[in-house]
């Protein structure tokens, strides 16, 4: 055995929280350095989450295998569900929650051992459908609003988000966190199965949309208004910016009262659900200070957009809600003349039971299931506020919508009953009751727009582009101003390979990487109003011949963790060890202590190509460099062992290293580092400058 030696160790200093970096502009929004009460301080747990885990997420949203559509009906479709909440007594609340009762449920388990997939729409089904953007959300708390307690909510929450391939979101590393109305993190309301349901639901949705989000769920003692409303308040104190509620009732003369004393949070998006009831105003939807969250069916089409929705309906009773509030006055960024008070809805999401959603719930349900009804969109909504950034300190975030209806999908068909004003009920072009202006598009509509001026920024969407990797790309934005103001441009999700113009609009470039990418293009003058829109870009890998190019997204890491899979503090500008090249550069180990780094990134090889990976590492070590490998570097793709390096391989400065892929033409492979150090005297792994070259 060989003996530990203390003498000229050379421990490796490690930064508790993970480098920061502008480029993915990496903040704990909620969880500041001088939080409010009640709110999670930052540890090196939840910096880890947020670092590490945006690119599981990422490549789970965009995974071509999860885009799969599950149908379960059609829209309008008459299914047999079961209301989870009883409807609202005066002063109380009913949560908006439907189960499919129609189709079985399945536990976990079960599900895995016949090797199938959930029904109903998945997280990636969602952002397809609404060109969301799959990346984003970190550092962003959101808050759910739910009455009773459901002790099952993590473990479901797992489950849902680990079947999706979504990173882990526990309490342990950060991510999720449950309390009571007063704060209270032990003290819980009392179990109540049908409540259960609809947090399940509110959890999954929010995951589904915002999946690098933090998540709180309040828990009021009860389903009275007053404790509701102090739950509300509880989100609020949290740090949370986004508030999502399924819940609600008939409206009343108090609520104006109530809005004050719960409602009135500027700088915080608040979502709430239209209601399920069909065509009729409900509170708090009709708040001033929220935004209303109608619900549409929505099903698979040979469209561009690969999509359609209409108002979702299915009897009498059974619908969106909608409606001119008797009581709360109208605010000033809702311009429609058929109501002299506040209109419901404002914008809208999937509700339809018909076309629903997957849930996993084991308190009040027995595993996956089909979910639908208000309940559904309005934490949907609520996670694409949070993907869309913080608003503005003074903002009520309902406004937003507003001022970019171009930037969201218009549902033109449907209605949710009869009534003597048209759009109070019945859905066409521009605004109407049940849909307000829309279903998201991207995240663009729920930015805050247009500056001190009134300037306004209108951008038009492109529609969906496709290219091949090795393919020359030549898209014109086009925006205008209202003032007629200058314009400069930004893009986020854009194919590695492409840019875009700051000036012009211009985006320009090669594609060389293949996969499905969801592009935000932003346009603003100069007194800071913009507009933005979203579309699907499409790279496919090139046929007959193969075209010379560099597949590695960040190949330098000199932005950071972006395209890379990464222990925490493992890409890095710490001067300990210097860069092959640039500040950042991947160093694996140099504790002295038993530990384990790795660092990958997937890469899809284009058919008919010949492939190889270069890298240069450097090795430096404070072991024996001629008897025994104690530290180990190992360098995979996929299941094959390229090389494997240790102590006894250090030495001054950088090697290139290169290995050939082209076994791995027409596949996407997973290329790894994977360092692991025995108990004492450390090893330093340094890897910097990676290219996957083709030819």
């Amino acid at each position: 055995m060989r003996e530990s030696r203390p003498s000229g160790r050379r421990p490796r200093l490690r930064k508790l929280v993970a480098v920061a970096v502008p480029a993915l502009g990496l903040t704990v929004a909620g969880f500041a350095a001088a939080p409010v009460a009640g709110a999670t301080p930052v540890t090196a747990q939840t910096a880890a989450h947020t670092t590490t885990h945006a690119a599981q997420n990422a490549k789970a949203l965009t995974d071509p295998k999860r885009q799969t559509f599950h149908t379960t009906g059609k829209a309008g479709q008459k299914v047999p569900t079961q209301h989870l909440c009883a409807t609202a007594e005066p002063g109380h609340a009913s949560c908006f929650a439907q189960r499919r009762t129609d189709i079985k449920q399945h536990l976990a388990s079960a599900l895995a051992a016949a090797a199938a997939t959930p029904s109903g729409l998945s997280p990636a089904n969602l952002h397809d459908a609404y060109k969301l953007p799959s990346t984003g959300g970190s550092g962003m708390t959101v808050a759910i609003v739910d009455a009773y307690n459901d002790p099952n909510a993590e473990a479901d929450l797992g489950t849902y988000r680990s079947t999706y391939g979504l990173s882990s979101c526990t309490k342990a590393n950060g991510c999720f966190k449950q309390v009571s109305q007063t704060g209270s993190t032990t003290n819980l309301p009392t179990n109540d199965s049908g409540w259960a349901g609809e947090e399940a639901l509110d959890l999954d949705m929010v995951s589904a949309t915002c999946p690098n989000c933090h998540i709180v769920l309040v828990e009021a003692d009860s389903a009275n208004d007053t404790d509701l409303g102090i739950a509300e308040n509880q989100a609020v104190s949290q740090g949370a910016k986004i508030v999502s509620n399924s819940w609600g009732g008939d409206e009343a003369s108090s609520q104006t009262s109530e809005d004050q004393q719960y409602f009135n949070h500027p700088g915080v998006a608040i979502t709430v659900s239209a209601g399920d009831s069909a065509y009729g105003a409900e509170y708090p939807a009709t708040s001033q200070y929220v935004t209303a969250v109608g619900g549409t069916a929505l099903n698979q089409s040979s469209n561009s957009r690969g999509w359609s929705e209409s108002v979702w309906h299915t009897n009498s009773t059974e619908g969106t809600g909608s409606g001119c509030s008797a009581y709360d006055p109208k605010p000033s960024w809702q311009t429609d003349t058929g109501c002299s008070k506040r209109m419901e809805a404002d914008v809208s999401a999937v509700a339809d039971p018909a076309t629903g959603v997957a849930v996993y719930d084991t308190y009040g349900g027995s595993g996956w299931a089909v979910y639908g009804g208000t309940s559904a969109s309005a934490p949907l909504v609520a996670g694409v506020y949070a993907l869309a950034g913080t608003p503005g300190s003074s903002d009520y975030p309902a406004k937003y919508p507003y001022a970019h209806t171009s930037n969201l999908f218009d549902v033109t068909s449907g209605s949710n009953g009869s009534c003597s004003t048209s759009y109070f009920c019945t859905a066409g072009t521009g605004y109407d009751g049940p849909t307000g202006w829309g279903t998201p598009n991207g995240t663009a509509a729920f930015t805050a727009g247009g500056g001190s001026t009134g300037n306004t920024v209108s951008v038009t969407n492109p529609g969906n582009q496709s290219t091949t990797t090795g393919g020359s790309a030549g898209l014109q934005i086009h925006a205008s101003d209202s003032a007629g103001a200058a314009l400069t441009y930004s893009a986020t999700g854009l194919p590695t390979g492409l840019s875009i113009n700051s000036s012009t609009g211009l985006i320009s470039g090669t594609a060389s990487t293949a996969g499905t990418y969801q592009v935000t293009v932003t346009a603003k003058d100069s007194t800071g109003a913009t507009g933005a829109t979203s579309f699907t870009w499409t790279v496919g890998t090139s046929g007959g011949g193969c075209t010379s190019a560099q597949l590695l997204k960040n190949p330098g890491f000199e932005s950071g963790s972006t395209g890379w899979s990464a222990t925490s503090g493992v890409i890095t500008t710490d001067s300990g060890e210097a860069a092959h090249s640039g500040s950042y550069k991947a160093w694996m180990d140099g504790y002295g202590s038993t530990h384990t780094d790795t660092v990958s990134q997937s890469v899809t090889i284009p058919a008919g190509c010949t492939a190889k990976v270069t890298f240069y590492l450097h090795i430096d070590t404070n072991e024996s460099t001629s008897s025994s490998a104690y530290d180990k570097l190992k360098v995979t793709a996929g299941s094959t062992t390229l090389a494997t390096y240790s102590n006894l391989d250090a030495a001054s400065g950088y090697a290139q290293k290169s290995f050939d892929l082209s076994a791995f033409a027409g596949q996407t492979v997973t290329l790894k580092f994977s360092g692991t150090e025995d108990s004492s005297l450390q090893t330093s792994f340094v890897v910097d400058d990676t290219a996957v070259t083709t030819s």
